[in-house]
Protein backbone atom coordinates (compact mmCIF):
# COMPACT_ATOMS: atom_id res chain seq x y z
CA UNK A 1 0.00 0.00 0.00
CA UNK A 2 1.20 3.36 -1.01
CA UNK A 3 0.96 6.76 1.16
CA UNK A 4 -2.07 7.66 -1.66
CA UNK A 5 -3.78 4.41 -0.68
CA UNK A 6 -3.49 4.67 2.43
CA UNK A 7 -4.82 8.45 2.20
CA UNK A 8 -7.42 7.33 0.58
CA UNK A 9 -8.68 4.88 3.30
CA UNK A 10 -8.04 7.58 5.92
CA UNK A 11 -10.26 10.31 4.24
CA UNK A 12 -12.95 7.37 3.53
CA UNK A 13 -13.05 6.53 7.02
CA UNK A 14 -13.80 10.13 7.93
CA UNK A 15 -16.62 10.40 5.57
CA UNK A 16 -18.22 6.57 7.19
CA UNK A 17 -21.29 7.36 9.36
CA UNK A 18 -20.78 7.47 13.07
CA UNK A 19 -22.27 4.28 13.38
CA UNK A 20 -19.29 2.65 11.50
CA UNK A 21 -16.77 4.65 12.92
CA UNK A 22 -17.69 3.98 16.30
CA UNK A 23 -17.84 -0.36 15.49
CA UNK A 24 -15.80 -1.88 18.07
CA UNK A 25 -12.28 -3.53 16.98
CA UNK A 26 -12.37 -6.13 19.99
CA UNK A 27 -14.99 -8.23 21.72
CA UNK A 28 -14.17 -5.68 24.91
CA UNK A 29 -15.64 -3.08 23.50
CA UNK A 30 -18.64 -4.58 22.22
CA UNK A 31 -21.37 -2.77 24.38
CA UNK A 32 -24.06 -4.93 25.61
CA UNK A 33 -24.84 -8.75 24.58
CA UNK A 34 -22.81 -9.83 27.19
CA UNK A 35 -24.66 -12.80 27.81
CA UNK A 36 -23.06 -13.80 24.80
CA UNK A 37 -19.52 -12.20 25.01
CA UNK A 38 -18.57 -12.16 29.03
CA UNK A 39 -16.78 -14.58 30.48
CA UNK A 40 -17.93 -18.10 29.52
CA UNK A 41 -20.20 -16.66 26.93
CA UNK A 42 -20.43 -18.67 23.37
CA UNK A 43 -18.50 -15.87 21.61
CA UNK A 44 -16.02 -15.32 24.08
CA UNK A 45 -15.05 -19.30 23.75
CA UNK A 46 -15.31 -18.99 19.92
CA UNK A 47 -12.55 -16.41 19.97
CA UNK A 48 -10.40 -18.34 23.07
CA UNK A 49 -10.55 -21.23 21.10
CA UNK A 50 -9.73 -19.40 17.73
CA UNK A 51 -12.60 -21.07 15.55
CA UNK A 52 -16.24 -19.60 15.11
CA UNK A 53 -18.04 -22.52 13.46
CA UNK A 54 -21.31 -22.20 12.54
CA UNK A 55 -23.38 -19.55 13.71
CA UNK A 56 -26.65 -17.50 13.27
CA UNK A 57 -27.25 -14.98 15.22
CA UNK A 58 -30.88 -13.47 15.26
CA UNK A 59 -32.25 -10.81 17.17
CA UNK A 60 -34.07 -6.74 16.42
CA UNK A 61 -31.91 -4.23 14.17
CA UNK A 62 -29.20 -2.39 15.35
CA UNK A 63 -28.28 -4.70 18.28
CA UNK A 64 -24.67 -5.58 16.82
CA UNK A 65 -25.28 -8.80 14.87
CA UNK A 66 -22.76 -7.11 11.94
CA UNK A 67 -20.45 -5.37 15.03
CA UNK A 68 -19.94 -9.12 16.08
CA UNK A 69 -19.20 -10.76 13.23
CA UNK A 70 -16.33 -8.34 12.19
CA UNK A 71 -15.05 -8.50 15.25
CA UNK A 72 -15.07 -12.03 15.71
CA UNK A 73 -13.64 -12.46 12.35
CA UNK A 74 -10.62 -10.66 13.38
CA UNK A 75 -10.30 -12.10 17.01
CA UNK A 76 -9.39 -15.21 15.23
CA UNK A 77 -7.83 -13.69 12.44
CA UNK A 78 -9.86 -14.86 9.37
CA UNK A 79 -10.57 -12.80 6.49
CA UNK A 80 -13.85 -11.21 6.81
CA UNK A 81 -16.17 -11.67 3.59
CA UNK A 82 -19.78 -9.70 4.29
CA UNK A 83 -22.42 -10.67 1.92
CA UNK A 84 -26.64 -9.53 1.35
CA UNK A 85 -29.08 -11.85 0.90
CA UNK A 86 -30.58 -8.84 -0.50
CA UNK A 87 -28.61 -8.79 -3.02
CA UNK A 88 -26.30 -11.91 -3.57
CA UNK A 89 -27.43 -15.23 -5.47
CA UNK A 90 -25.84 -18.64 -5.64
CA UNK A 91 -23.07 -17.20 -8.04
CA UNK A 92 -21.75 -14.87 -5.29
CA UNK A 93 -22.01 -17.18 -2.70
CA UNK A 94 -19.61 -19.70 -4.91
CA UNK A 95 -17.10 -16.77 -5.59
CA UNK A 96 -16.84 -16.30 -2.00
CA UNK A 97 -16.22 -19.85 -1.27
CA UNK A 98 -13.82 -20.39 -4.09
CA UNK A 99 -12.05 -17.55 -2.71
CA UNK A 100 -11.68 -18.96 0.86
CA UNK A 101 -10.50 -22.21 -0.47
CA UNK A 102 -7.64 -20.13 -2.77
CA UNK A 103 -7.34 -18.33 0.40
CA UNK A 104 -6.75 -21.29 2.67
CA UNK A 105 -4.47 -23.10 -0.12
CA UNK A 106 -2.02 -20.59 -0.79
CA UNK A 107 -1.62 -18.23 2.32
CA UNK A 108 -2.81 -20.98 5.27
CA UNK A 109 -5.54 -17.96 6.07
CA UNK A 110 -9.16 -18.90 7.23
CA UNK A 111 -12.29 -17.41 6.12
CA UNK A 112 -15.17 -15.95 7.99
CA UNK A 113 -18.51 -15.68 5.65
CA UNK A 114 -20.71 -13.42 6.94
CA UNK A 115 -24.30 -13.36 5.03
CA UNK A 116 -26.86 -10.47 6.39
CA UNK A 117 -30.81 -11.24 6.22
CA UNK A 118 -29.91 -14.88 6.45
CA UNK A 119 -33.64 -15.59 6.11
CA UNK A 120 -33.66 -13.66 2.85
CA UNK A 121 -31.90 -16.87 0.97
CA UNK A 122 -34.22 -19.47 -0.89
CA UNK A 123 -33.55 -22.82 -0.52
CA UNK A 124 -31.26 -23.59 -3.32
CA UNK A 125 -28.84 -20.36 -1.75
CA UNK A 126 -28.81 -21.84 1.77
CA UNK A 127 -27.95 -24.92 0.53
CA UNK A 128 -25.19 -24.01 -1.70
CA UNK A 129 -23.64 -23.27 2.05
CA UNK A 130 -23.97 -26.71 3.32
CA UNK A 131 -21.30 -28.36 2.14
CA UNK A 132 -18.48 -25.70 2.76
CA UNK A 133 -19.99 -25.87 6.22
CA UNK A 134 -19.69 -29.80 6.28
CA UNK A 135 -16.11 -29.32 5.30
CA UNK A 136 -14.53 -26.70 8.03
CA UNK A 137 -13.86 -24.47 4.54
CA UNK A 138 -15.24 -21.21 6.40
CA UNK A 139 -16.64 -20.61 9.35
CA UNK A 140 -19.77 -18.99 8.95
CA UNK A 141 -22.36 -16.52 10.98
CA UNK A 142 -25.43 -15.40 9.48
CA UNK A 143 -27.40 -12.58 10.83
CA UNK A 144 -31.79 -12.45 10.94
CA UNK A 145 -34.22 -9.99 12.40
CA UNK A 146 -36.30 -13.09 11.64
CA UNK A 147 -37.14 -16.48 13.65
CA UNK A 148 -34.70 -18.81 12.36
CA UNK A 149 -37.20 -21.77 12.99
CA UNK A 150 -39.57 -20.17 10.26
CA UNK A 151 -36.78 -18.75 7.94
CA UNK A 152 -33.98 -21.15 7.62
CA UNK A 153 -34.04 -23.98 6.57
CA UNK A 154 -33.60 -27.44 8.80
CA UNK A 155 -30.31 -28.71 7.18
CA UNK A 156 -28.68 -25.27 7.79
CA UNK A 157 -29.99 -24.94 11.15
CA UNK A 158 -28.74 -28.09 12.10
CA UNK A 159 -25.17 -26.94 11.76
CA UNK A 160 -25.44 -23.54 13.38
CA UNK A 161 -25.97 -22.47 16.61
CA UNK A 162 -28.42 -19.89 16.92
CA UNK A 163 -27.48 -16.92 19.49
CA UNK A 164 -30.04 -15.14 20.24
CA UNK A 165 -29.63 -11.15 20.40
CA UNK A 166 -31.37 -8.72 23.21
CA UNK A 167 -32.72 -5.19 22.40
CA UNK A 168 -29.77 -2.62 24.30
CA UNK A 169 -30.77 -1.40 27.74
CA UNK A 170 -30.78 1.99 28.13
CA UNK A 171 -27.89 2.01 29.79
CA UNK A 172 -25.81 0.43 26.99
CA UNK A 173 -27.35 2.95 24.51
CA UNK A 174 -26.04 6.02 26.74
CA UNK A 175 -22.78 4.36 26.83
CA UNK A 176 -22.86 4.25 23.12
CA UNK A 177 -24.60 8.28 22.81
CA UNK A 178 -21.46 9.29 25.22
CA UNK A 179 -18.87 7.60 22.42
CA UNK A 180 -20.67 9.28 20.01
CA UNK A 181 -20.88 12.85 21.75
CA UNK A 182 -17.14 12.64 22.13
CA UNK A 183 -16.11 11.09 18.45
CA UNK A 184 -18.48 14.35 17.03
CA UNK A 185 -17.28 16.68 19.60
CA UNK A 186 -20.63 17.99 20.90
CA UNK A 187 -22.43 18.48 23.77
CA UNK A 188 -26.06 17.61 24.34
CA UNK A 189 -28.80 18.96 26.83
CA UNK A 190 -30.77 16.71 29.31
CA UNK A 191 -34.27 16.62 27.54
CA UNK A 192 -32.21 15.81 23.94
CA UNK A 193 -30.25 12.98 25.49
CA UNK A 194 -33.56 11.46 27.38
CA UNK A 195 -35.59 11.68 23.55
CA UNK A 196 -32.72 10.16 21.65
CA UNK A 197 -32.54 7.14 24.52
CA UNK A 198 -36.08 6.84 24.72
CA UNK A 199 -36.70 6.48 20.39
CA UNK A 200 -33.90 4.43 20.05
CA UNK A 201 -36.06 1.48 20.99
CA UNK A 202 -32.49 -0.81 21.43
CA UNK A 203 -31.49 -0.13 18.31
CA UNK A 204 -27.98 1.48 18.53
CA UNK A 205 -27.73 2.24 14.69
CA UNK A 206 -30.97 4.22 14.67
CA UNK A 207 -29.37 6.30 17.51
CA UNK A 208 -26.44 6.64 16.14
CA UNK A 209 -27.44 7.99 12.61
CA UNK A 210 -29.95 10.32 14.46
CA UNK A 211 -27.03 11.49 16.47
CA UNK A 212 -24.89 12.28 14.03
CA UNK A 213 -27.69 14.21 11.54
CA UNK A 214 -28.92 16.42 14.80
CA UNK A 215 -25.35 17.34 15.48
CA UNK A 216 -24.53 18.26 11.84
CA UNK A 217 -23.13 22.32 12.37
CA UNK A 218 -23.89 22.41 16.16
CA UNK A 219 -21.99 22.54 19.48
CA UNK A 220 -24.89 21.01 21.10
CA UNK A 221 -27.58 19.23 20.43
CA UNK A 222 -31.11 20.33 21.23
CA UNK A 223 -34.39 18.75 21.17
CA UNK A 224 -35.33 20.59 17.87
CA UNK A 225 -32.18 19.09 16.53
CA UNK A 226 -33.14 15.89 17.15
CA UNK A 227 -36.80 16.31 15.96
CA UNK A 228 -35.62 17.99 12.69
CA UNK A 229 -33.36 14.39 12.83
CA UNK A 230 -35.65 12.40 13.03
CA UNK A 231 -38.79 13.83 11.11
CA UNK A 232 -41.04 14.08 14.07
CA UNK A 233 -42.14 16.53 16.64
CA UNK A 234 -40.97 14.96 20.30
CA UNK A 235 -43.35 14.47 22.53
CA UNK A 236 -43.29 16.02 26.11
CA UNK A 237 -42.59 12.94 28.06
CA UNK A 238 -40.54 13.09 30.96
CA UNK A 239 -40.94 11.70 34.79
CA UNK A 240 -44.39 13.27 35.34
CA UNK A 241 -45.93 12.65 32.26
CA UNK A 242 -44.79 8.91 32.30
CA UNK A 243 -46.54 8.64 35.51
CA UNK A 244 -49.46 11.10 34.47
CA UNK A 245 -50.00 9.69 30.97
CA UNK A 246 -49.99 5.83 32.74
CA UNK A 247 -52.87 6.73 35.04
CA UNK A 248 -54.72 8.01 32.58
CA UNK A 249 -54.40 4.62 30.60
CA UNK A 250 -55.58 2.64 33.34
CA UNK A 251 -58.55 4.98 34.93
CA UNK A 252 -59.60 4.77 31.29
CA UNK A 253 -59.68 1.42 30.89
CA UNK A 254 -61.45 0.83 34.10
CA UNK A 255 -63.77 3.56 33.79
CA UNK A 256 -64.76 1.33 30.44
CA UNK A 257 -63.40 4.23 27.82
CA UNK A 258 -61.52 2.51 24.78
CA UNK A 259 -61.24 5.50 22.99
CA UNK A 260 -59.93 7.25 25.39
CA UNK A 261 -57.88 4.42 26.74
CA UNK A 262 -56.40 4.23 23.04
CA UNK A 263 -55.33 7.34 22.78
CA UNK A 264 -53.52 7.42 26.03
CA UNK A 265 -51.46 4.32 24.87
CA UNK A 266 -50.42 5.89 21.45
CA UNK A 267 -49.14 8.52 23.53
CA UNK A 268 -46.96 6.11 25.61
CA UNK A 269 -46.35 4.28 22.42
CA UNK A 270 -44.92 7.09 20.42
CA UNK A 271 -43.38 8.56 23.22
CA UNK A 272 -41.38 5.32 23.40
CA UNK A 273 -42.31 3.92 26.60
CA UNK A 274 -41.51 0.39 27.22
CA UNK A 275 -43.88 -1.95 25.92
CA UNK A 276 -43.21 -4.93 28.20
CA UNK A 277 -43.95 -2.47 31.15
CA UNK A 278 -47.58 -1.46 29.30
CA UNK A 279 -48.23 -5.05 28.69
CA UNK A 280 -47.75 -5.58 32.21
CA UNK A 281 -50.12 -2.83 33.41
CA UNK A 282 -52.84 -4.91 30.98
CA UNK A 283 -52.23 -7.98 32.91
CA UNK A 284 -53.13 -6.64 36.15
CA UNK A 285 -55.74 -4.45 35.01
CA UNK A 286 -57.15 -7.65 33.87
CA UNK A 287 -57.76 -9.26 37.85
CA UNK A 288 -57.76 -6.26 38.90
CA UNK A 289 -60.93 -4.66 37.51
CA UNK A 290 -62.05 -7.10 35.38
CA UNK A 291 -61.88 -10.22 36.72
CA UNK A 292 -64.20 -12.94 36.84
CA UNK A 293 -67.03 -10.55 35.53
CA UNK A 294 -64.85 -11.35 31.99
CA UNK A 295 -62.56 -15.15 32.70
CA UNK A 296 -61.38 -14.46 29.21
CA UNK A 297 -59.70 -10.62 29.80
CA UNK A 298 -56.69 -12.45 31.39
CA UNK A 299 -55.98 -14.93 29.63
CA UNK A 300 -56.09 -12.50 26.33
CA UNK A 301 -54.05 -10.07 28.94
CA UNK A 302 -51.29 -12.72 29.24
CA UNK A 303 -51.57 -13.66 25.20
CA UNK A 304 -50.96 -10.34 24.65
CA UNK A 305 -47.75 -9.32 26.56
CA UNK A 306 -46.37 -12.82 25.16
CA UNK A 307 -47.03 -11.38 21.39
CA UNK A 308 -45.57 -8.25 22.41
CA UNK A 309 -42.43 -10.05 23.82
CA UNK A 310 -42.43 -12.38 20.72
CA UNK A 311 -42.96 -9.96 18.05
CA UNK A 312 -41.64 -6.75 19.16
CA UNK A 313 -42.35 -3.02 17.71
CA UNK A 314 -43.87 -1.39 16.29
CA UNK A 315 -45.94 -4.38 15.53
CA UNK A 316 -46.17 -5.07 19.15
CA UNK A 317 -48.40 -2.22 19.06
CA UNK A 318 -51.75 -4.27 17.49
CA UNK A 319 -52.26 -6.79 20.75
CA UNK A 320 -51.49 -4.13 22.87
CA UNK A 321 -54.52 -1.92 21.44
CA UNK A 322 -56.33 -4.95 20.98
CA UNK A 323 -55.72 -5.76 24.69
CA UNK A 324 -56.59 -2.40 25.94
CA UNK A 325 -59.51 -2.05 23.73
CA UNK A 326 -61.30 -5.92 25.16
CA UNK A 327 -60.54 -4.55 28.44
CA UNK A 328 -61.65 -1.27 28.48
CA UNK A 329 -65.11 -2.92 26.61
CA UNK A 330 -65.14 -5.60 29.53
CA UNK A 331 -67.67 -5.85 32.32
CA UNK A 332 -65.97 -5.36 35.50
CA UNK A 333 -65.45 -6.48 38.88
CA UNK A 334 -63.07 -5.99 41.52
CA UNK A 335 -64.43 -8.34 43.84
CA UNK A 336 -61.83 -10.74 43.82
CA UNK A 337 -58.89 -7.98 44.38
CA UNK A 338 -61.08 -6.60 47.08
CA UNK A 339 -61.54 -9.73 48.65
CA UNK A 340 -57.54 -10.60 48.96
CA UNK A 341 -57.01 -7.37 50.40
CA UNK A 342 -59.70 -8.09 53.40
CA UNK A 343 -58.34 -11.59 53.56
CA UNK A 344 -54.72 -9.87 53.80
CA UNK A 345 -55.31 -7.35 55.94
CA UNK A 346 -57.51 -9.74 58.39
CA UNK A 347 -54.31 -11.85 58.69
CA UNK A 348 -52.00 -9.06 58.91
CA UNK A 349 -54.42 -7.95 62.50
CA UNK A 350 -53.34 -11.13 63.92
CA UNK A 351 -56.57 -13.57 62.70
CA UNK A 352 -54.50 -16.88 62.66
CA UNK A 353 -56.35 -18.94 64.28
CA UNK A 354 -55.94 -22.89 64.03
CA UNK A 355 -56.69 -24.41 60.92
CA UNK A 356 -59.64 -26.88 62.25
CA UNK A 357 -59.13 -30.32 62.44
CA UNK A 358 -61.30 -31.68 59.91
CA UNK A 359 -59.08 -29.93 57.24
CA UNK A 360 -55.96 -30.81 58.69
CA UNK A 361 -53.81 -33.30 57.06
CA UNK A 362 -53.16 -36.41 58.81
CA UNK A 363 -50.54 -38.92 56.98
CA UNK A 364 -49.33 -40.28 60.58
CA UNK A 365 -51.05 -42.90 63.08
CA UNK A 366 -50.59 -40.39 65.89
CA UNK A 367 -52.09 -37.52 64.13
CA UNK A 368 -55.04 -39.61 63.38
CA UNK A 369 -55.57 -40.46 67.25
CA UNK A 370 -55.43 -36.90 67.75
CA UNK A 371 -58.46 -36.15 65.33
CA UNK A 372 -56.64 -35.00 62.18
CA UNK A 373 -58.90 -35.13 59.34
CA UNK A 374 -62.03 -36.71 61.64
CA UNK A 375 -65.55 -35.35 59.81
CA UNK A 376 -64.27 -34.53 56.58
CA UNK A 377 -66.85 -34.55 54.21
CA UNK A 378 -65.47 -35.35 50.44
CA UNK A 379 -67.08 -32.83 48.64
CA UNK A 380 -67.76 -34.80 45.41
CA UNK A 381 -69.47 -37.66 46.90
CA UNK A 382 -71.37 -34.90 49.30
CA UNK A 383 -74.43 -33.38 47.52
CA UNK A 384 -74.20 -31.29 45.33
CA UNK A 385 -74.19 -27.20 45.65
CA UNK A 386 -74.55 -27.80 49.67
CA UNK A 387 -71.09 -25.77 51.25
CA UNK A 388 -72.48 -27.48 54.19
CA UNK A 389 -68.99 -27.93 55.24
CA UNK A 390 -67.48 -25.41 57.38
CA UNK A 391 -64.12 -24.50 56.19
CA UNK A 392 -62.92 -21.16 57.45
CA UNK A 393 -62.15 -21.09 61.64
CA UNK A 394 -64.72 -21.04 64.00
CA UNK A 395 -63.32 -17.43 64.87
CA UNK A 396 -64.01 -16.28 61.63
CA UNK A 397 -66.99 -18.02 60.58
CA UNK A 398 -69.47 -15.59 58.71
CA UNK A 399 -66.30 -13.71 57.27
CA UNK A 400 -67.45 -12.71 53.86
CA UNK A 401 -64.14 -12.00 51.53
CA UNK A 402 -65.30 -12.59 48.32
CA UNK A 403 -68.45 -10.38 47.31
CA UNK A 404 -68.97 -10.96 43.33
CA UNK A 405 -71.03 -8.53 41.75
CA UNK A 406 -74.11 -8.31 39.30
CA UNK A 407 -71.48 -7.80 36.16
CA UNK A 408 -71.15 -9.92 33.13
CA UNK A 409 -70.07 -13.52 33.98
CA UNK A 410 -69.59 -12.73 37.73
CA UNK A 411 -73.20 -12.58 38.12
CA UNK A 412 -74.24 -16.53 37.43
CA UNK A 413 -71.00 -16.67 40.35
CA UNK A 414 -72.81 -14.68 42.81
CA UNK A 415 -76.18 -16.28 42.03
CA UNK A 416 -73.98 -19.97 42.73
CA UNK A 417 -72.36 -18.65 45.53
CA UNK A 418 -75.83 -17.36 46.73
CA UNK A 419 -77.62 -20.90 47.01
CA UNK A 420 -74.34 -21.99 48.41
CA UNK A 421 -73.71 -19.76 51.45
CA UNK A 422 -77.77 -20.13 51.95
CA UNK A 423 -77.88 -23.61 51.97
CA UNK A 424 -74.65 -23.72 54.37
CA UNK A 425 -76.52 -21.29 56.63
CA UNK A 426 -79.52 -23.47 56.81
CA UNK A 427 -77.66 -26.69 57.56
CA UNK A 428 -75.65 -25.25 60.27
CA UNK A 429 -78.68 -23.68 61.73
CA UNK A 430 -80.22 -27.49 61.72
CA UNK A 431 -77.03 -28.98 63.32
CA UNK A 432 -77.04 -26.33 66.42
CA UNK A 433 -80.61 -27.46 66.80
CA UNK A 434 -80.45 -31.10 67.22
CA UNK A 435 -80.07 -32.63 70.52
CA UNK A 436 -76.75 -33.26 70.75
Amino acid sequence: MDLFDQSGRENLAARAPLAERLRPKTLDEVVGQGHLTGEGGPLRAAVERGRVGSVILWGPPGTGKTTLARVLAASVEEEFIPLSAVTSGVKDLRAALDGARERLKYEGRGTLLFVDEVHRFNKAQQDALLPALEEGLVDFIGATTENPSFEVTAPLLSRSRVLRLRPLSEGDLETLLERGLSELGVGISGDARDYLLRLAGGDARRMLNALEVAAAGKGRVEVKDVERALGQRALRYGREEHYDVTSAFIKSVRGGDPDAALHYLARMIEAGEDPIFIARRLVILASEDVGNADPHALPLAVAAAQAVQLIGMPEGRIPLAQATAYLASAPKSNAAYAGINEALADVRRGATPEVPLHLRNAPTGLMREEGYGEGYRYAHADEPEGMNQRYLPEELAGRVYYAPKESGAEAGIKARLDRWRTEKKRREAERDESPQ
